[in-house]
């Protein structure tokens, strides 16, 4: 096999809470990093909702079946978009948002009541604490842990960075 087919993606884990207003930002970062990396970068949401926002736990809990029914990105864009929204409108507006994207949003409705994404939102959140992220968005990649919610000047630059690093020693290690 060639190199190409068995190095692995660089993970960047997205520390993210989907009412909050710098997540919705930090998202043209990711969106950037994705163009540039492609399947070389693995952004993988993880969920650290903040207790100021009342309906980050459940937006969380939402964006886990979305990922289920396989549209994990598309929802959390969705949902950011619209921060607003989904502050007024709360977990109806999640629903809304699962089925304008063709989702099974009677299943989201059933997600959001008995709760089976509770222990994934929970343990994210306590790996999040665990390893010092304090807010939202964050960013930890190789081990080095960047906060976007302080400021968000010079971030992506700093991350692509660490991926260049990264994948510029991935070919030499077999």
């Amino acid at each position: 096999m060639s190199d190409s087919t068995t190095t692995r993606p660089v993970v960047l884990d997205v520390w993210c809470e989907l009412q909050c207003p710098d997540c919705r930002t930090a998202l043209d970062d990711v969106r950037a990093l994705r163009a540039r990396y492609g399947d070389r970068l693995e952004p993988r949401l993880r969920h650290f909702p903040l207790e100021k926002h009342r309906h980050a736990y459940a937006a969380a809990q939402a964006a886990e079946e979305a990922a289920e029914q396989g549209a994990g990105w598309p929802y959390v864009e969705a949902v950011l978009a619209s921060t607003e929204e989904l502050a007024a409108k709360g977990e109806p507006f999640l629903v809304e948002t699962a089925r304008a994207l063709g989702l099974d949003a009677e299943e989201f409705d059933t997600a959001l009541i008995d709760g089976r994404h509770f222990l994934t939102v929970d343990a994210d959140q306590a790996e999040g604490k665990a390893i010092g992220v304090t807010g939202t968005p964050t960013y930890v990649i190789d081990g080095e842990r960047f906060d976007g919610g302080k400021s968000q000047e010079g971030l992506r630059e700093r991350v692509e960075a660490v991926v260049d690093r990264l994948l510029g020693r991935a070919p030499s290690s077999k």
